[in-house]
């Protein structure tokens, strides 16, 4: 990094690259000097022959002339006495288990000036080897002047990143540079890589810190307490009474108090930039309980009430002993694996009234326990059965937040600090409250967001079908995929409806447009599909009826559909189309794909508009794929792009009906992510059907006269073939519910014969046609009625059954379950 000044268009070069060695020093777990690099030596004097072995607290200047109040912060009043500070002296006696920093102002013999500023780094290592702590030193006495020379020279002053060179003798440099992003906490992980990318490119570990003397960890916030600030305010009036100029202390004239708070409020704008970066509940809670720590505490447990968590509404009412809450982040500075066993994440619990959590839920106000003492442990530790936490929690100092939004508490974060660090104040109280309200916020803003996704996914499911992926004569899948993550609620939809005749009923359909409104037209029209193909309407009627439909319901909405019927027996597809793509028919034999030229139509809604219907012969095996125009079209790109790319994708062949589905649609995103078109903007209905026909081996039809003779002759040619399939356990039952339904058909038909059909596919179907046009309705016979009970019979006996209109009369159908082999 180079600083310079920029005058009249030239630049002129300030000073050398500002770059500072670093005193690198590492204690083993004994406390003993295991390397003392050559910026130690200069330092802090000692020769490394004389360090390595030695005690850490025999070489560094830990104590020195330290006032004996222990109200004094070291961090303010450095320049009182020779010693890094009490934090170090608790590092290098293993009290110290949390990374700390600070600065002072040492005596240095061997050192021209004899008085040098001192920042240190004390990093505790975790891990299998030996070295326990590491302990970073600089010189940065020559900072201030030379930011008071940039500040003169109209320049910023650049953040100064101290460093160490890799080549040194000490032997595990390497693998401490891989581990630099653990022992820098309070970095983001962004940063951390940044400064790991530049360890691997440089061949040195940095650490970087700005000219106001900023360090990755500021243990109590670098601010001295009330006592020292009094007790300077009297050393400066003691020095104007008796005319003396001020202490050196007040030379810049910055309020310390103004410091702390200024502090403080850069870290909570710091917080609230790293938090609600995502719209995730569970990422949003990651983001909150990783934000406090290191810096503003060791451990940090979130709890929400288990309507936050389910994505429900709003919780009502006051929480109580009985209202669950889940633990759902605990976020800790402890070795590994500490807190998991004893408070696991997902677990869900209440909490007694004598609980500091119950008064922070209830009253919706911080409760702040200095230190947790063994009475108070014991009794939170009672409520975890079998697991003793008290280890975990006494003599820490505890600041319980809430996590409100419009006055409701969603849950709230327990907060605690390790022994050796300053217990929570007055000032952290506040500073919490402040964090927990804007994580409150965008907690609650994620629950919103979650709750009106789960409404739109549910909206949405409640819409679409669940189509089995099998019906008689052929396979289904179906794939539906929303436009974007924020609209999941489209007026795109596929459907399947059984018909008579084993015949099977494939529609997909597109309302333009988006959003609940679109959902809302397409639930209709769907509605009416299902109605109208129940009814057994020819293709071209249906989608008439349909527009008729539209043109009462309204002329805000257009749609498209596609309409096809599969007749497995006659190996043929009926199509009409009413402005929608072309389906793409694959051919089982050559594996040839092409889209099928159907007379396009008008969407419907458009009104008085004529469809037709084409017929289309088809062989077992075929596919058939009906999609809507959100695969295969994007804007910016020609449609026929994307249904080349269809077709060629369909035909690809594939180990199941759903990887056939997921194979068109990575196809079609590749396609126009390599045409620069980014990714698909609307919604996507996709039907699949393999059409595996039905042989003719497994139907069998008899024509029977107006005879009332005929129903015991329908009788026995049922239990014959029967038989002849293996289905002998069926023979009873189908020859009562034949008797019953070939009986009403020669007792209502006017003139043609009677039509029987049976039909073994995934169940045995009995199909009986007339000419009457009257469809039979279940009846309530009397005691004393004679008539009235067969269509009960069929109702109780048989698996499902129906009736439907035909163009010559009526249909009455009844199925079977097959035996199991």
């Amino acid at each position: 990094m180079n600083r310079g000044t920029e005058r009249d268009g030239a630049v002129t070069e300030h000073a050398a690259a500002g770059r500072i060695p670093l005193a690198v020093v590492v204690v083993d777990r004994e406390g003993l000097v295991s390397h003392w690099s050559s910026g130690a030596r200069r330092l802090f004097g000692a020769a490394k022959e004389e360090a390595i072995g030695r005690p850490a607290l025999d070489l560094l200047p830990v104590s020195g002339a330290l006032p004996e109040d222990d109200d004094l912060s070291p961090y303010g009043a450095y320049t009182a006495y020779d010693g890094l500070g009490h934090d170090l002296e608790s590092s290098l006696d293993g009290r110290l288990f949390y990374p700390a920093a600070g600065r002072a102002r040492l005596t240095v013999p061997e050192r021209d000036r004899g008085r040098v500023d001192v920042l240190w780094w004390a990093y505790p290592l975790v891990g299998p080897g030996p070295e326990r702590l590491l302990v970073l030193g600089a010189d940065v006495g020559g900072l201030q002047q030379d930011a008071r020379d940039a500040r003169d020279q109209d320049t910023g002053f650049e953040r100064v990143a101290p460093g160490f060179a890799l080549h040194t003798d000490f032997p595990g440099a390497e693998e401490l540079a891989g581990k630099l992003p653990e022992i820098l906490p309070s970095m983001s992980v962004e940063e951390s890589a940044r400064i790991v990318g530049q360890i691997l490119e440089l061949g040195y570990p940095v650490l970087e810190f700005s000219q106001n003397d900023r360090v990755p960890v500021t243990p109590d916030w670098g601010v001295p307490r009330r006592v020292e600030r009094r007790a300077r305010r009297e050393r400066a009036a003691r020095a104007a009474a008796e005319g003396l100029p001020l202490p050196q202390e007040y030379d810049d004239g910055e309020d310390l108090e103004y410091v702390a708070v200024r502090e403080r409020l850069e870290f909570l704008n710091e917080v609230s930039g790293r938090i609600g970066t995502s719209l995730d509940l569970a990422q949003t809670i990651i983001e909150v309980s990783k934000a406090v720590v290191p810096r503003f505490t060791d451990v940090a447990g979130t709890y929400l009430r288990e309507q936050v968590v389910a994505g429900e509404g709003f919780p009502d009412g006051v929480p109580d002993t009985t209202t669950m809450w889940h633990r759902v982040a605990v976020e800790h500075t402890d070795e590994p694996g500490r807190w998991d066993d004893v408070v696991p994440v997902g677990e869900a619990m209440p909490f007694p009234a004598h609980t500091p959590f119950f008064q922070c839920m209830t009253t919706g106000e911080p409760v702040l326990v200095p230190r947790i003492t063994e009475e108070m442990g014991h009794a939170i530790a009672s409520q975890f059965e079998k697991r003793d936490i008290r280890p975990l929690i006494t003599h820490r100092s505890m600041l319980v937040v809430p996590l409100k939004a419009r006055n409701v508490v969603l849950g709230f974060m327990i907060l605690l600090r390790h022994p050796e660090r300053p217990v929570f104040n007055d000032m952290d109280r506040v500073t919490g409250a402040e964090l927990a309200a804007r994580a409150g916020l965008v907690l609650d803003n994620a629950r919103m967001y979650t709750y009106q996704e789960s409404v739109a996914e549910t909206l949405q499911d409640s819409m679409l079908p669940h189509i089995p992926p099998r019906r008689a004569g052929c396979d289904i899948a179906t794939r539906y995929l929303p436009g974007t993550l924020l609209g999941r609620v489209g007026g795109d939809w596929f459907d399947s409806v059984k018909l008579p005749g084993a015949r099977t009923a494939l529609v997909v359909g597109d309302v333009m447009g988006h959003g609940l409104n679109s959902a809302a037209m397409m639930g209709q029209l769907r509605t009416a599909v299902q109605t109208m193909a129940a009814l057994d309407l020819p293709p071209a009627q249906l989608l008439r009826n349909l527009d008729d439909l539209a043109q009462r319901l309204g002329d805000t909405y257009l749609a498209t559909c596609l309409y096809a019927v599969y007749d497995p027996i006659a190996s043929e597809l009926h199509l009409a189309n009413a402005g929608h793509i072309p389906p793409v028919l694959v051919r089982a034999d050559d594996g040839r794909s092409e889209l099928l030229d159907l007379p396009t139509g008008a969407p419907i809604g458009v009104g008085g508009v004529p469809f037709e219907a084409v017929r289309v012969r088809v062989r077992p095996g075929d596919r058939i794929v009906m999609c809507t125009d959100g695969l295969v079209e994007v804007r910016g790109e020609d449609i026929g792009v994307g249904l080349a790319t269809l077709c060629e994708s369909a035909a690809h062949p594939a180990a199941s009906m759903d990887d056939a589905c997921d194979t068109i649609i990575r196809a079609l995103a590749v396609t126009f992510a390599k045409a620069g078109r980014g990714g698909r903007k609307d919604d996507v209905a996709l039907l699949m059907a393999r059409l595996n026909g039905i042989a003719p081996e497994d139907v069998a039809e008899w024509r029977l006269p107006l005879d009332p003779v005929e129903v015991g002759r329908a009788r026995a040619v049922v239990r014959e073939q029967l038989h002849e399939w293996g289905l002998a356990k069926l023979a009873y039952t189908a020859e009562v519910l034949v008797s019953e339904l070939v009986t009403n058909a020669v007792r209502h038909s006017h003139s043609r014969p009677v039509e029987l059909r049976l039909v073994r596919g995934d169940t045995l179907l009995c199909e009986v046609d007339d000419d009457d046009h009257d469809l039979p309705t279940l009846l309530n016979a009397g005691s004393g009625e004679e008539t009235g009970r067969g269509l009960r019979v069929v109702s109780t006996l048989a698996r499902e059954w129906g009736t439907s209109r035909t163009s010559a009369g009526k249909t009455v159908w009844f199925e079977l379950t097959l035996p199991r082999r």
